[in-house]
């Protein structure tokens, strides 16, 4: 899951004015032969697992994450080696990754750009982009490889019923005038989805995404992702080390206490249960207790980190700033390496 740092990236581009951006793009579109729909190629890349990375997915055993400059890459040995995607049918960032079958993915990004694959990641194609829309896409989830939803800033959310060939784009809320940034989207355990979204606001769908809910928690500022957990609680994370979870489906929340301000963007839970967040400057939180509570340790890089996967045995996969990341899965190891601290 994604968006912490991927929205932190894009606060610049999104604190710009709706007019001082048209203004900007305009001059673009005067420049002799620019097209902004053209299509322009990720470049080939040996560094591509170095760059900034911002989402990743397990595709049948296989990882796949996506970042700047539209890389993607995939690994088949559990994060140890990385290969760049033959064909990727564009340059902008790449904020969001989704495969709802070991062969169909969905990635999405920036100028409301959504790409696809039917090889597991080897190569991909262009079925979605808005160029002047200036709208980008921060999650996707996809029920089936035909029926998926993209959503992004501004409240942007758009529905696709045939695999990706059109998208329809609807309200968040039927008659709601939110202008809310959407920044993840994710299912729970009994087929709930939910949007992690700005101002302490969360989306509920309990009918397959046909109607969405509003939801307010206790918190006041964002939330920038969440994730379903195997006991069927549900976990809400973000700005300034806030957690929140609810185990009634969404309709009361609980505090979680992570010890730090630092914020989160990424988690997984692995197959033991235990649930690891990553997050801005160098946080890895670590919960062996559903999510009650974390305990957060501080990478000595102090980077940010958006993305996390299960790893090789007792490690795990962090993708960020830097790149790809191995650390330990527990937080007693990774107190221990010369690169963490508690």
């Amino acid at each position: 899951m994604t968006s912490g740092i991927g929205a932190l990236v894009l606060s610049g581009l999104l604190a710009v004015s709706p007019a001082s951006a048209a203004k900007d793009y305009t001059v673009l579109e005067d420049v002799e032969g620019f097209d902004p729909n053209a299509i322009k190629y990720a470049t080939p890349s040996d560094q591509a697992d170095d760059n900034l990375l911002l989402d990743v997915v397990r595709a049948n055993g296989r990882l796949v994450a996506v970042g700047e400059f539209g890389h993607v890459i995939y690994s088949d040995d559990q994060g140890m080696s990385w290969t760049q995607a033959e064909t990727v049918p564009t340059q902008v960032t790449l904020t969001t990754v989704a495969f709802p079958s070991d062969k169909v993915g969905f990635a999405g990004g920036h100028d409301t750009t959504i790409i696809k694959t039917e090889d597991g990641g080897v190569t991909w194609e262009r079925v979605y982009h808005d160029f002047e829309a200036e709208t980008p896409i921060f999650g996707l989830y996809f029920d089936t490889p035909q029926h998926g939803f993209a959503i992004g800033a501004f409240s942007l959310v758009l529905e696709t019923n045939d695999g990706g060939e059109t998208w329809e784009q609807t309200d968040i809320v039927d008659g709601g005038e939110y202008d809310y940034h959407l920044n993840d989207i994710f299912e729970a355990k009994d087929g709930t989805i939910y949007i992690a979204a700005e101002f302490g606001n969360v989306f509920r769908s309990t009918d397959d995404g046909e109607s969405f809910q509003a939801i307010k928690t206790p918190y006041e500022g964002s939330f920038w992702s969440g994730i379903g957990l195997a006991d069927g609680s549900v976990l809400v994370y973000g700005m300034r080390g806030n957690v929140y979870r609810t185990v009634d489906g969404g309709e009361t929340w609980t505090k979680v206490p992570t010890g730090t301000k630092k914020s989160f963007g990424g988690g997984v839970q692995l197959d033991n249960g235990d649930i690891i967040l990553v997050g801005l400057n160098g946080a890895v939180a670590y919960s062996s207790d559903g999510g009650e509570s974390f305990l957060t340790t501080s990478r000595r890089d102090r980077e940010g980190y958006n993305a996390v996967a299960d790893g090789p045995e007792g490690k795990i996969v962090i993708f960020g700033v830097p790149g790809v990341k191995i650390m330990p899965d527990n937080a007693e190891d990774a107190v221990s390496q010369d690169d963490v601290s508690s």
